[in-house]
């Protein structure tokens, strides 16, 4: 990971908006008990991270980005905050390993590592939580089936049929914001590329 004073600064500063997000929007979801408050907070950080690596588009750089928002969310009050550190840092490796299948960044790279980023949050609390709170394996599974029969209005004798519709879930939401930070990126970036240009062509009448 060799980047420059430019790409440094401009890593760090998505890395605090994401750590940003945490922190304020988390709270907030949390505090309203919103249902998937850890899909959408995913999402949205995963979303601004894949912007970033439009700008940046080198290998480590998401991986950077997930460092400075874990790095920021240490400053989040009150409550555990290591289950959603681990969270942020594997949704941006996960984003990391997938976009580096790409040399150069991609629409559907970005869509997949969205979807995959977003879809750890749906099975991190089968790893964290045995090992944080001490909770087994089987109390984490009947919350999970608890929480999709309520969100989808299915019984939860149906357990794998919900499974798969969590899944299927967890991933559009995830590849949406994929798809969102490539849009964003492409837009921000023509914009930019207009105003350099105008600047260059004022430089040269000037």
């Amino acid at each position: 990971m060799n980047f420059n004073t430019k790409e440094l600064v401009t890593l760090a500063v998505f890395g605090v908006l994401w750590g940003i997000v945490e922190i304020s929007l988390g709270t907030v979801l949390k505090t309203l008990n919103i249902p998937l408050s850890g899909v959408i907070l995913a999402a949205i950080g995963l979303s601004i991270a894949l912007v970033g690596r439009f700008f940046v588009p080198h290998r480590g750089s998401t991986f950077f980005i997930g460092v400075i928002a874990v790095i920021m969310k240490l400053f989040s009050l009150g409550g555990v905050i290591i289950g959603p550190m681990i969270g942020i840092l594997s949704e941006a490796i996960i984003a990391e390993i997938i976009l580096s299948l790409s040399r150069q960044p991609k629409r559907f790279i970005f869509i997949i590592a969205g979807g995959l980023g977003v879809l750890w949050s749906l099975f991190q609390p089968f790893i964290t939580n045995p090992i944080l709170f001490g909770r087994s394996v089987l109390m984490v599974w009947l919350d999970l089936l608890d929480l999709g029969s309520r969100l989808l209005g299915i019984k939860t004798e149906t357990a794998y049929f919900i499974m798969i519709l969590m899944v299927a879930l967890y991933f559009v939401i995830g590849s949406l914001g994929g798809w969102f930070a490539w849009e964003v990126g492409k837009i921000i970036q023509e914009r930019m590329g207009k105003t350099l240009l105008l600047n260059d062509v004022k430089h040269k009448i000037n």
